[in-house]
Parts: C-alpha cells; sequence; structure tokens
C-alpha cells in the first residue's frame, strides 16, 4: 500500500481500490481512486510544494461556484495534510476532458452552453483574497523573469496600443476555462475544473482564454473546437451577461496567447533550472515558439504556411568508421518504440508521445540547425542587432519603428525556422 492509499483509506475510513495518477495537472497532482465503491478524484500539492491557502480558497471556489449554479464536482473532502501535502477529495463526474478526444466528434451547441455557464461563473460571489491585479501588468511584470523576446515586445506594444477603455465589470474570473479543464458528457458540461487561477477581474478574459488558438487544439472553431464565437456570446447573453464587443474579445485573445507564450517559458524553467526533469516541461520550452507564431496569427503579422517536416526527405549518412543503422536511424527507432511500447497508464502513455515528439525535435534541429543560425545571425545584423535581447530592446524602446516592416520580416522568418524544428504541422494551422 503507497503512502497516499494508506493515508486516503484513514481519512475517508474506506477501503481504497482503483488508486491511479492521471496525466492531468501541471502543477498539482490528480488521482483517481474508489472509496468503499464511490468514485473520487484526489488533488494534492506537490510533496515540497504546499500551498494550504490555495487550496483552501479553491475549496471555497467551489462552493461558491455550486451555489451559482455553474456545473462543478461535489466536494467530498479538504485540509492541509494528506500524506505529506494540502488537498481536495471530489466526485469523479462521468465525461471525458482530454481534449483531442472530445474534438473527434462535433458537439453541437457546445459552444452556446459554455456561454450560459460563464455567464453564471461571472454571477459568483468572491471568496476572500482573491489576486486582483491588473492583468496586462502583472503578465508584463512575470516576463521580466525571463529572456527578452521580440515576438512578445511586439505584441506588449500591440497590447497596449490598442487596449480597450477600462471596464466597469468586475467579477470573479475562472482564469484557466478551456477545453482541457471541463468534464464533458456528450454535449453537456458536467463540471468546471481547476479552479487555482481564479482571480477577480474583467468578464471578457474568461471568454477571450476560452478562444485563444491554444485550446483548439488544431480544430477551426474558435471557441475550443466546439464551435463560433457568435454562439458563445449568445448563450452569454441568454443567461444574463453582457458580451464584449468583437475588439474587447480579440483583446483578449491577444492576450491570452501572450498569456500562454509566457506561461509555456515559465514551465520550462523548472527543466532547464533542474528543479524538475520531466520531459514534458522540457518539450514546453520549445513549444514558445508555437505560441510566439499564434501571436503574430492574431495581431495579423503572418498567415498560415505549409512547411514540409525536414524529416520527410532526411537522407542516411555515413559516418565511418561507425556502423549502420547512423545517428538519426536511431533517434527514429526510439521515438517508433515510445510510440508503439504498451504503457501500462494514461500517464505514461502521454510521456512516451511527449519524448517521441522530443526526439523529432532533436533529429529536425541537427539536420537544420547550423543553416538557421547562420540566417538568423544575417537577419540580426541586417538590423543592426547582436542578440535577440538587443531586437527585443529596440523593439521595446522604438528605436526601429522606422523599419518595423523589416523586423517583423525577421520575426516572423525566424519564428517559422524554430517552428520547422519544433512542430512544423503548427504552421499551417488556422488562425482567426
Amino acid at each position: 500500500m503507497t503512502a497516499v492509499e494508506a493515508a486516503l483509506a484513514a481519512r475517508l475510513n474506506a477501503e481504497i481500490t482503483g488508486l491511479r495518477r492521471l496525466s492531468g495537472g501541471a502543477s498539482r497532482e490528480t488521482w483517481s481512486f474508489d472509496a468503499d465503491g464511490r468514485a473520487l478524484i484526489l488533488r494534492r500539492d506537490p510533496p515540497g510544494s504546499p500551498d494550504p491557502t490555495a487550496m483552501a480558497r479553491e475549496a471555497a471556489l467551489l462552493a461558491s461556484a455550486a451555489d451559482a449554479g455553474v456545473p462543478v464536482p461535489a466536494l467530498a473532502d479538504h485540509g492541509d495534510d494528506l500524506a505529506g501535502s494540502p488537498y481536495l477529495i471530489m466526485e469523479r463526474l462521468p465525461g471525458e476532458t482530454i481534449p483531442r478526444r472530445l474534438l473527434r466528434e462535433d458537439r453541437p451547441g457546445l459552444a452556446r452552453e459554455l456561454g450560459a455557464i460563464l455567464a453564471r461563473l461571472h454571477t459568483m460571489q468572491p471568496v476572500p483574497d482573491l489576486p486582483d491585479a491588473d492583468p496586462l501588468d502583472a503578465l508584463t511584470e512575470h516576463y521580466t523573469n525571463f529572456e527578452p523576446r521580440p515576438a512578445v515586445e511586439l505584441a506588449l506594444r500591440w497590447l497596449n496600443d490598442n487596449r480597450p477603455p477600462a471596464s466597469d465589470r468586475r467579477t470573479v474570473v475562472h482564469g484557466d476555462f478551456r477545453n482541457g479543464n471541463l468534464m464533458i458528457d456528450g454535449t453537456t458540461v458536467r463540471g468546471v475544473l481547476d479552479w487555482e487561477l481564479t482571480h477577480l477581474g474583467d468578464p471578457a478574459e474568461d471568454l477571450g482564454w476560452l478562444c485563444t488558438k491554444a485550446w483548439r487544439f488544431g480544430s477551426p472553431h474558435p471557441v475550443g473546437g466546439f464551435g463560433p464565437r457568435e454562439d458563445l456570446l449568445a448563450g452569454y447573453a441568454s443567461a444574463g451577461g453582457t458580451p464584449p464587443t468583437p475588439e474587447e474579445l480579440h483583446w483578449w485573445e491577444v492576450y491570452g496567447t501572450l498569456r500562454w507564450t509566457i506561461l509555456c517559458r515559465h514551465q520550462a524553467e523548472r527543466y532547464l533550472n533542474g528543479s524538475d526533469p520531466s520531459i514534458e516541461y522540457a518539450v514546453l520550452g520549445r513549444k514558445v515558439c508555437e505560441q510566439e507564431h499564434d501571436l503574430l496569427l492574431a495581431m495579423g503579422l503572418t498567415e498560415p504556411k505549409t512547411v514540409q517536416d525536414p524529416l520527410e526527405k532526411a537522407q542516411p549518412t555515413e559516418t565511418p568508421p561507425h556502423d549502420r543503422p547512423d545517428a538519426q536511424a536511431l533517434i527514429e527507432a526510439v521515438g517508433t518504440f515510445l510510440l508503439q511500447a504498451d504503457q501500462p497508464d494514461d500517464r505514461l502513455r502521454f510521456h512516451a508521445r511527449v519524448a517521441a515528439a522530443a526526439l523529432a525535435i532533436a533529429r529536425r534541429e541537427l539536420l537544420l540547425g547550423e543553416t538557421h543560425k547562420a540566417a538568423h545571425e544575417q537577419r540580426l545584423r541586417n538590423l543592426n542587432c547582436e542578440s535577440d535581447t538587443d531586437l527585443a530592446k529596440a523593439i521595446r524602446e522604438g528605436s526601429l519603428d522606422t523599419r518595423m516592416d523589416e523586423v517583423t520580416e525577421a520575426v516572423r522568418a525566424s519564428i517559422i525556422d524554430k517552428l520547422t524544428v519544433a512542430n512544423p504541422r503548427h504552421l499551417s494551422l488556422p488562425g482567426a
């Protein structure tokens, strides 16, 4: 019996069966189990990173959401110490949360339902100590923890130049209302999950976040991959919400794309600084360029582009005295093994796919890295910059404003090169 299983048995005074860790949850552990046959979910802080205040706040938010008519799982228990970590135990709802499974079939009416749920969510009574900061200021400050990035500087300027007038609407904002945090059964939302980023703010933030391109998972439908914005806004209005204007919604979509860009970089730092060796965080570092491309799309500074995957035309190399297969072929063989091996649970299957993607990135970089490096150095020289840091500073300070077309082209070209290595398919996905 594991420590978690023993702690659950003692806390619930029940026989614990079927305990398994789920693949979701970047900042918290999520476990599924049965207690005397009752289907439950455990969410707990990772050992060594306890935050009992945040966990208690999430428990209070679940109660407030239920009072407002928002579908949420019923809370069974919560506290400060389950096997050394703060925790929540809630009912396990029927349905699916994995976006790519949800998007295998059409779900008519779901975008409208999501709008209605958000309208009810925005009537929730606040709980104590919810964050209440200016979203763009907070995001800009968080960005300063990392290296300057030209695409981010372009987005920050756009967001500051195009910011809608200050809204007098202040409500509870879920903060992560998207495909992946919704338990969906058919065309019905059974539960809104993951309330740890909830704060006070403009309710349009939740609508824009749901429409951010990252949460469409390759679907052309803007609302989480489920339907059109018009349905979302109609559902929001039908349940008593005041929909944002198209310009306001678009601003929040650009903001959401920038937010996810910086959050990806934040998560990657956990691998880069050695605090977490997870392959998931390692690969997230190479996903930042996907969001940089999406930023340019959202601002109208680029278009979808079809690029052949370099691996499709890679030729074997000979490196005597080494025998065949060559290094490229060996990396490919390991990637194929990871994808085809029979993994015992969802979490390992997920990490095997991530690891295979990491190997594909490494193969493409071995093929194109030197060529891309030389091209990028030439782009910077053309703008009298020695590094991306110099270019980012010039964008921020406006010293290259008279050459902004050249700047945009240089940023666009570097992102295309990065994506050709990291995920060439992403370049062809629609943006609007």
